[in-house]
């Protein structure tokens, strides 16, 4: 299939594209105007932050069997605003992609989005639901991958995550202890998506979603704890954060665009991230990664 990638440099695009050449597919990447490193790109150029015109992608999606959404950012800041990277742009892509007659769309999306309050969440889902409305009203063929915390080298929550599991006393805030994950990894999620994208989605996903997740969940104080002991370190105490210093530490993180941790952040890792397995192992064909063996699989092969 001839796939145009949006996202194809970032942190899940990388592994999306070359799961998908793997399995013999080509694939157009469509990135920001400026590659890794500063680098030119080949494919289309695109701006998730202005492309809010379904007219500026028509001749980008003519001629294509799939177009994947990749695209995400963890925090609104001023050069990548959260709002039309989210919502605005992709809109305009879906719209254009049922103008043009593209066959089938993918959207990276997220665990979680449905009933958050979040700004992440809300933007998000609004994307989904607009194109699973092109899809119920028969313009294409939609699939949308909510996927639980991906978990592999270069994301940046992993590296949250493996920061924290550095020290031997762990301080978290009381509701993120008590939240239960389901970590995926990145590897197993690049898998996934290649061998969904030759399917009928309307009988392999006759709702249209599919939750990426890992065989267990499990509390988020217990994923560090794991990550510490995959790299072969001692035990790690976990301490409750007191209320004042989780806020006061969320609103420092909002001043600093480049920090992964802010009240987004908090808000989300504090509600329970969780699903069924069994229909993301079906599609494998295999049991997912289990937490236990991430550092070992997609950390440290990458």
């Amino acid at each position: 299939m001839r796939i145009l990638l949006c996202g194809a440099s970032g942190f899940v695009g990388q592994r999306l594209s070359l799961a998908l050449r793997n399995a013999g597919h080509e694939v157009i990447p469509a990135t920001s105007r400026r590659g890794d490193g500063g680098q030119p790109v080949t494919g289309p150029t695109v701006d998730f932050n202005r492309d809010t015109d379904p007219t500026v992608w028509m001749p980008r999606v003519r001629g294509v069997d799939l177009v994947i959404n990749a695209v995400g950012v963890l925090r609104d800041t001023p050069s990548r605003r959260i709002q039309a990277i989210h919502e605005d742009t992709p809109k305009a892509l879906f719209t254009a992609c049922a103008e043009a007659g593209v066959p089938k769309v993918l959207q990276v999306s997220a665990l979680g989005v449905v009933g958050s309050p979040t700004a992440y969440a809300r933007t998000k889902q609004a994307a989904d639901v607009h194109l699973l409305n092109l899809s119920a009203q028969g313009r294409l063929q939609a699939a949308i991958i909510r996927p639980s915390v991906v978990f592999g080298h270069g994301g940046a929550s992993s590296q949250l995550f493996m920061g924290l599991a550095m020290s031997p006393l762990l301080c978290l805030p009381q509701p993120v202890i008590r939240a239960k994950v389901q970590p995926v990894s990145v590897l197993d999620l690049a898998d996934a998506v290649a061998r969904l994208v030759p399917l009928d989605w309307r009988s392999t996903l006759p709702e249209g979603v599919l939750h990426a997740v890992g065989p267990q969940p499990l509390s988020m104080a217990e994923l560090i704890t794991s990550l510490r002991q995959q790299q072969g370190r001692t035990h790690t105490w976990t301490v409750p954060l007191p209320g004042p210093l989780t806020t006061l530490s969320a609103r420092i993180g909002d001043l600093i665009p480049w920090m992964p941790w802010c009240s987004e952040t908090m808000a989300m890792l504090a509600t329970d991230n969780v699903a069924d397995a069994a229909p993301f192992t079906r599609l494998l064909g295999r049991e997912p990664t289990h937490y236990s063996q991430l550092v070992a699989t997609a950390w440290q092969h990458h």
